[in-house]
């Protein structure tokens, strides 16, 4: 911060010593020396603070950055899904052909019929229901 060299520090020493006497200078030393210290610690967490300020800065425009390309990932999945989903009910609105009217019949006469017998009980009754729906 201040560029004080030795010569200095000895000029304010002797100033010192002259306007305190030797009986106050040391306790005026003491009391310097803690006042500095206290100012160089509030120096040393300003800057702790300013930069973790920084750092968080620094990260929350990475992290938004990052959301933006996923953002634009994510919508151009999803334009891409509604191209192919557009695309597929375009060729479903067609007319079907003779071939699938064909397999369509044939599929709808080949499925069983219903009965009522006890074949088309449901599956998950237990074994007393049974016995007892029997008698």
């Amino acid at each position: 911060m201040f560029d004080i060299g030795f010569f200095e520090l000895l000029l304010i020493g002797i100033v010192g010593l002259l306007v305190l006497g030797p009986e106050r200078l040391p306790r005026a030393a003491r009391t310097a020396g803690l006042w500095v210290g206290r100012i160089k610690r509030s120096v040393s967490t300003m800057q702790r603070e300013i930069t973790s300020q920084l750092e968080a800065e620094e990260l929350r425009q990475k992290l938004a950055e990052q959301q933006k390309k996923l953002d634009e990932n994510v919508n151009q999945a999803r334009r891409s899904v509604e191209k192919h989903f557009e695309s597929g009910e375009k060729r479903d609105t067609q007319a079907p052909s003779a071939s699938s009217a064909d397999e369509l019949h044939r599929v709808e006469r080949s499925a069983p019929a219903a009965s009522d017998d006890a074949s088309s009980a449901p599956h998950d009754a237990s074994p007393a229901d049974k016995d007892s729906a029997s008698r």
